[in-house]
């Protein structure tokens, strides 16, 4: 089959560069080299583009330049986040005196693995259940805050379900308790749904940005206010003594531009991406073999839709779809190869048939009706063929 025929739905989990992000970045490579640590003039000169992208950023996401804090991807924003909240409360806290945390049953790996190794460590952990529409619950959460809490991370958008977390709600839940850190990993929401980091009152916020057609290898964390956190990786001060190692200057660059066009499209991509996914549901509708973990929107993303179809395996269903040219996941790029029951569907579900058969369709606002069009005409004749092999329930 030719690349022209394959129609690529897994947006959720990396996105193609945008042209002008590839175009920022080569002529970065090419001109500019110097260390921007280094005092002589070149040196210099990446200073003050790495200064100028940092404002970039800020201007995006309403937040000051010292805020933002460039990593290697949103993995490490979320390790730097959670790890740095929590080993600056053990500086602080007496030897002895216990420490609690709290995150969401539905993040991502890159979240929900710092809290297990946390919990490994002695660090006690609570975990924030989710409703059926996948959204944490906010009676239980605030049952679970305790006098030593002092870290809560729940996503702004589920990258499994595209579940639209109440961080509004939440964050005035937290306003309540000053020793709490909020933290929010925002990979999935920016460029889609509007982000406001102030209504929410989060302290912390992870981006990626090959999410957002931009470069891998780049991410970014916004650390609001004087929130201090222990740093991760040591042997120099870049980075506002948070994060050693050269600044990858191109990198840099190339990801302050992908933040400012998604925020500037965010609007118009959001409308467009209601229209999919409106005709995209329509034809989940008319297959009742499949059930529907998305929850609507406004409580669901626009971009991220999730059916399981109970008693098939959703790698086998994954690979039907391929034959029809149509690309798309099971879970989170990061669990797919684990051939293992869906986490974030489980907690939502309470249900392995669901969370084993789960299959994401995340699109992007650059894609047409005609090729939601071949997606739902591709999904309704795997199923029609995958049917007689589905296992009954026993």
């Amino acid at each position: 089959m030719k690349a022209n025929d394959i129609i690529y739905a897994d947006y959720s989990a990396s996105t193609p560069p945008h042209p002008e992000v590839i175009r920022t970045m080569t002529e970065v490579m090419e001109r500019i080299y110097a260390n921007p640590s280094s005092i002589h003039e070149l040196g210099g000169q990446a200073d003050q583009l790495v200064l100028r992208a940092r404002s970039v950023v800020a201007q995006a996401l309403l937040v000051q330049p010292q805020e933002v804090i460039f990593t290697s991807g949103a993995t490490e924003s979320n390790n730097m986040a959670v790890f740095g909240v929590i080993r600056e409360a053990m500086r602080l806290t007496t030897a002895g005196n216990p420490i609690h945390a709290i995150v969401s049953a539905i993040e991502h790996p890159s979240v929900f693995a710092c809290y297990e190794q946390l919990k490994r460590e002695g660090v006690e952990v609570s975990i924030a259940p989710v409703d059926k529409d996948g959204r944490v619950d906010l009676k239980q959460l605030e049952q679970l805050i305790k006098p030593h809490t002092v870290l809560l991370s729940v996503m702004h958008v589920n990258n499994e379900t595209g579940a639209v977390q109440p961080l509004r709600e939440i964050g005035q839940l937290v306003a309540r308790y000053p020793k709490l850190v909020f933290h929010v990993d925002g990979v999935q929401g920016l460029g889609k749904l509007p982000v406001e980091l102030a209504d929410w009152n989060a302290h912390l916020y992870s981006l990626s940005g090959h999410k957002i057609h931009g470069p891998k290898g780049m991410g970014i964390l916004v650390k609001r206010g004087s929130l201090k956190l222990t740093p991760l990786i040591h042997g120099g001060t870049q980075e506002f003594g948070l994060r050693a190692g050269t600044t990858n200057v191109p990198g840099i660059l190339a990801m302050s531009k992908a933040v400012r066009m998604a925020v500037e499209a965010q609007a118009e991509a959001e409308e467009s991406l209601l229209v999919l996914n409106e005709r995209m549901l329509k034809y989940i509708g008319e297959l009742p073999e499949l059930v529907l973990n998305s929850p609507a929107y406004p409580l669901g993303a626009p971009h991220i839709i999730n059916a399981s179809f109970p008693g098939m395996k959703a790698e086998v269903a994954v690979h039907a779809m391929e034959e029809h040219g149509i690309v798309l996941s099971t879970q989170s790029a990061c669990s797919s190869k684990l051939h293992k029951p869906s986490r974030v569907l489980l907690a939502q579900t309470q249900s392995e048939r669901i969370a084993a058969s789960g299959l994401r369709i995340s699109m992007d606002a650059s894609m047409t009706i005609e090729q939601i069009d071949r997606i739902g005409s591709a999904l309704k004749a795997t199923v029609e063929r995958l049917k007689p092999l589905v296992q009954r329930e026993r």
